[in-house]
């Protein structure tokens, strides 16, 4: 349902004015397209934009009246008062844009930044401070950074001058790596992430101009924290009380499941701390992020307790909360909109936070003055207010997609709701389906465009979820205003919501973990428009398809074959993987992940690569669903960071590891992990012979001895000669040419590494190799995993001449993507997966 809503949306009729009432749609559009294209413009264009149009606009007018005065009756006349209306707001929607960019310009911060000076600020923090996911650079991860939005208010420069000004800036504060044995999500540094809106602080940071041009920041200030904020002054009591709130859901949450720990703090306030980065990609391959964003649902849901059903738009004072205390039309009114200055507050003036309480707050003004509520011009109303008040709104993809997917319930959805009705769909059924369809046409180009990826279970996967939302979003609030009460009140309510919230959470994860959930797309407007074209045309496919139920069938099947890719029809059409696969390098950018073939749907992995997601991709693709033991040969992160994309939704035994534990970070991020599923870590032992169905191996490298001083991880890399179908496999890791000769003179590895079949190049085809391993392995087949346009050089030139030179073939994942080895000592073949495309 909408909150202006008459009907529920997808309603065949809902109630509004007939015809529609469009007349506030073009000047909606207009100035926000005016404050999209003017806001970060210099002044001088925004001024020639404000001045033209308003003489347009007063030409316009003056003329009108004219033909008013002398009773003519020109049938221009409506259309150019329509037309100076349009340019009206197009000259206030470029002056507004043009005060908030001067903004931008005011004080000495901007030319400081350009300078990269150190200066000592006092900010005032006007967002809550959000922590960005860890990522891997090269061989290590990034810890995680505080995001901080603010304005300075008063800046101190490298020579002493002290100015008060008004910018706004973007603060990055350095906390360092992830406190040891913190969960998965939990904060890294709760005194800056606990910081609330309206917050002073007093900082030394050096400035940066902004990342790109166009942001709505002045410039960037680095802060490497050293302990607690040194707050000047503390936030406002709203902000206070509001906190207060926040926090309570917080601790009624705490002791919930994972999932519904994390989830629901997002879908009542758009809490999103404790969502792991694994729970938000299953939201957003499943289209189903808007979830954890508040958005005008949440108000629709609340405004619903206090109005009643939607349905009886003109009657709304009888039915709800409302009536039933007895409260009159416009204290109902009134009351709707301290309830939307709360929501605001609370939730925080996100884009489609904003969206949503303004179109309730004029549905509410028409409801005070006894109009009837019209969906579509309280739409275009908020638009046009919204982007007169903040002019930024109008380059946010937040606000975008929340404008289009009301839009399409409000035109859209209506009219397939009836044409499935009149199929003898299900009146609930349709106005579902029809709702959950019109919003992913219209909103899918968009996404394209920040995914690079186009959802094929988006529909299925919201019709699922949408009967849980309303009851997780009502006890969540319950909850929400019950905690400063009564603590344990507040946590049965969210034990209850609990479990709309996990069924949530298990559609998400069940719809991601789909081989196709999704496919990748052109993640520009290009790709967007050429998007819309492919829909507009399923669209009128589909109208002559629904004539026709057989045909719509095998549409049907079609689509559950391309969702589900069975391994063996996926192995027919594309000849990947191959059936007889004895190794598989999968194609994990700059990083290492090898899967050996144990039979029967196994695999053992070595390496995990960089990025979960690309592993699990690998694995999925290959159809290993247990892994009866994954070997880490070190822990630097381009080879660990992505073990939670292996411990995705598989059987896993066992994880063995090197002896160092270096970096201790990631030794500790892969101990907490395993602690979390209950897998034994054990350490690699030089001569260890271990079997998995035909699959056998040996453990080369590191022996017991102590590492040499100077020596680092890559150095104690777990090597492995592996035996397979009659093949033999030197897996080197990471090894540097020192720790490269010490394994071949070394007790264990004598005579073990001379004449394989298959060489793992070490350190990614590095120019660091000896030739005296490399003569000895004499191999016939090279592997190198790298990642494409690495800034390292990898693979060195000099590395694979030397490797050609010895007769080897040399295949590498950032040319042929992943890479598979069939067949036996007698047949050596190799597949890739660029060629199987």
């Amino acid at each position: 349902m909408h909150a202006a809503s008459g009907h529920r949306l997808g309603a065949a009729r809902p109630r509004q004015e007939a015809p529609a009432d469009l007349r506030l749609v073009p000047p909606a559009l207009a100035a926000w397209a005016t404050a999209a294209v003017t806001t970060g413009l210099p002044s001088g264009w925004a001024v020639g934009l404000v001045t033209g149009s308003a003489v347009l606009a007063g030409a316009l007018l003056l003329t009108a009246r004219r033909d008013r005065a002398h009773r003519r009756t020109a049938w221009g006349r409506p259309t150019r008062v329509a037309v100076a209306a349009v340019l009206l707001c197009v000259a206030a929607a470029a002056a507004s844009a043009a005060l908030h960019g001067a903004d931008l310009r005011r004080g000495p911060l901007p030319g400081l930044a350009r300078r990269a000076a150190t200066v000592t600020a006092e900010v005032e923090v006007t967002a809550d401070p959000r922590l960005t996911r860890p990522r891997v650079n090269g061989d290590r991860a990034v810890p995680p950074t505080v995001l901080i939005e603010a304005d300075v208010r008063e800046v101190t420069g490298p020579d002493g001058a002290a100015a008060v000004t008004r910018t706004p800036v973007l603060l990055l504060v350095d906390v360092g790596a992830v406190r040891p044995g913190a969960a998965a999500g939990e904060p890294v540094a709760p005194s800056w992430l606990g910081l609330l809106p309206t917050t002073r602080l007093r900082v030394t940071a050096r400035t940066a101009p902004p990342l790109t041009r166009g942001d709505r920041i002045a410039a960037v200030l680095r802060v490497r924290a050293r302990g607690a904020p040194e707050v000047t002054a503390g936030p406002s009591a709203p902000q206070r009380f509001a906190g207060r709130l926040r926090a309570g859901l917080r601790e009624a949450t705490a002791g919930l499941p994972g999932d519904a720990r994390a989830l629901l703090p997002g879908l009542v306030v758009g809490d999103t701390s404790r969502i792991t980065p694994e729970l938000d990609r299953a939201f957003k391959e499943t289209d189903l992020a808007h979830v954890l964003a508040v958005s005008g649902a949440n108000f629709t849901i609340l405004l619903a307790l206090l109005l009643g059903p939607p349905g009886l738009a003109r009657h709304s004072e009888r039915r709800g909360l409302a009536p039933r205390v007895g409260l009159p039309l416009r204290a109902t009114a009134l009351l709707g909109g301290l309830l939307a200055v709360g929501f605001v507050l609370v939730c925080r003036p996100d884009p489609s936070v904003l969206r949503a309480a303004a179109c309730g707050s004029v549905a509410l003004l028409a409801l005070a003055t006894g109009r009837r509520r019209s969906l579509i011009p309280a739409l275009a109303t908020a638009v046009l207010l919204l982007v007169l008040y903040d002019p930024w709104l109008a380059r946010a993809y937040g606000f975008l997609l929340s404008v289009l997917a009301t839009g399409a319930l409000l035109t859209i959805a209506p009219g397939w709701s009836a044409a499935l009705r009149r199929r003898r769909v299900p009146p609930r059924l349709a106005e579902a389906l029809a709702a959950t369809a019109a919003a992913q046409a219209l909103c899918a180009p968009v996404v394209a465009v920040l995914s690079a990826r186009v959802s094929l279970v988006g529909v299925p996967c919201n019709l699922l979820v949408e009967f849980a939302v309303a009851p997780a979003t009502v006890l969540g609030f319950a909850a929400l205003a019950a905690a400063p009460l009564a603590m344990p009140v507040a946590e049965a309510l969210a034990w209850c919501a609990s479990w709309p919230a996990r069924w949530i959470a298990g559609v998400a994860r069940a719809g991601a973990a789909l081989p196709g959930s999704g496919v990748d797309w052109p993640g520009d407007w290009g790709g967007a428009a050429l998007l819309a074209l492919v829909i507009a045309a399923l669209l009128l496919t589909g109208r002559r398809l629904l004539r026709h139920p057989w045909w719509c069938v095998l549409c049907a099947v079609l689509l559950v074959l391309a969702v589900m890719r069975p391994p063996p029809l996926v192995r027919v059409l594309t000849g990947w993987p191959p059936p007889d696969w004895r190794l598989v390098m999968c194609d994990v950018g700059q990083g290492d992940a090898l899967v050996l073939a144990a039979g029967g749907g196994a695999g053992v992995v070595v390496d995990a690569g960089p990025d979960p997601e690309r592993v699990d991709r690998c694995l999925r693709s290959l159809g290993v669903t247990r892994v009866p033991l994954v070997v880490l040969t070190h822990f630097h992160a381009d080879h660990v960071a992505g073990l939670p994309g292996v411990l995705r939704g598989r059987s896993v035994a066992a994880i063995e590891t090197t002896a160092l534990e270096q970096p201790p970070e990631q030794a500790e991020s892969v101990r907490r992990q395993a602690a979390a599923r209950r897998i034994p870590v054990r350490r690699a032992v030089s001569g260890e012979r271990r079997r998995a169905g035909s699959l056998e191996w040996r453990v080369l490298w590191p022996g017991p001895e102590p590492p040499v001083p100077g020596e680092g991880p890559n150095d104690a890399s777990v090597t492995l000669l592996v035996r397979t179908g009659g093949l033999r496999l030197l897996l080197l890791g990471d090894l540097e040419p020192p720790a490269q000769r010490r394994l071949l003179g070394s007790p264990g590895a004598a005579g073990a590494v001379g004449r394989v079949d298959v060489v793992k190049v070490a350190h990614h085809g590095s120019a660091h190799q000896d030739a005296g391993l490399m003569r000895t392995a004499a191999p016939r087949l090279a592997l190198i995993s790298c990642g494409a346009h690495n800034s390292y050089g990898h693979p060195a030139p000099g590395t694979l001449a030397a490797l050609r030179a010895l007769g080897a073939a040399v295949l590498r994942t950032d040319r042929e993507g992943s890479v598979a080895v069939t067949g036996t000592a007698t047949s050596l073949r190799v597949a890739t997966e660029r060629e199987a495309d």
